[in-house]
């Protein structure tokens, strides 16, 4: 089901993001009024806490770096670096994607730090970066990255074990 805005679809990432971290057990905190910058819900278990940017997609991908790339050039990893820049160390991302998802089935959810995301967005593209993150991407053969596969790893699915090694880590 597409064609929604991009308002409805951080709608909807958000309160799926927060319903499943409460499923895991752990208190969320949404936020009230005016967003904070560098994230959306506050997931906490005992003194462990951690902020989440909720990331919703509806196209296999997210745009996560455009905003710092400079003008008129693709200096995709100082882009990176800029946008990494701005995180804190307690900061993860969910990353929601509604694609090819009928609507009675639940989203495909990824948990990553930035320092992960960056990691991968630097190595898109043969190592030329680039300032959006795809789920699963084949590149065209007139691409730079022609005969390759972008993929997000395995082991950023959203599971209880993925919150708890976040937590121990971040």
């Amino acid at each position: 089901m597409r064609n929604k805005s991009a308002h409805n679809v951080g709608i909807a990432a958000e309160a799926i993001a927060a319903a499943q971290f409460a499923r895991c057990g752990f208190d969320v905190s949404v936020q009230y009024g005016a967003n904070q910058p560098e994230y959306d819900l506050i997931v906490a278990k005992g003194d462990n806490l951690l902020k989440v940017s909720v990331k919703g997609s509806q196209d296999g991908g997210w745009g996560l770096t455009q905003s710092y790339l400079k003008e008129k050039t693709a200096d995709y990893h100082g882009a990176i670096d800029r946008w990494l820049a701005r995180h804190g160390q307690r900061t993860i991302f969910c990353l929601v994607q509604f694609e090819s998802v009928p609507l009675d089935a639940m989203p495909r959810l990824y948990l990553a730090t930035p320092a992960e995301i960056a990691q991968r967005l630097r190595e898109t593209a043969k190592g030329r970066g680039d300032s959006i993150l795809y789920e699963r991407h084949s590149w065209a053969p007139r691409a730079h990255a022609a005969g390759t596969t972008e993929e997000i790893p395995k082991s950023w699915l959203f599971s209880f074990a993925r919150i708890e090694q976040l937590m121990a880590t971040c």
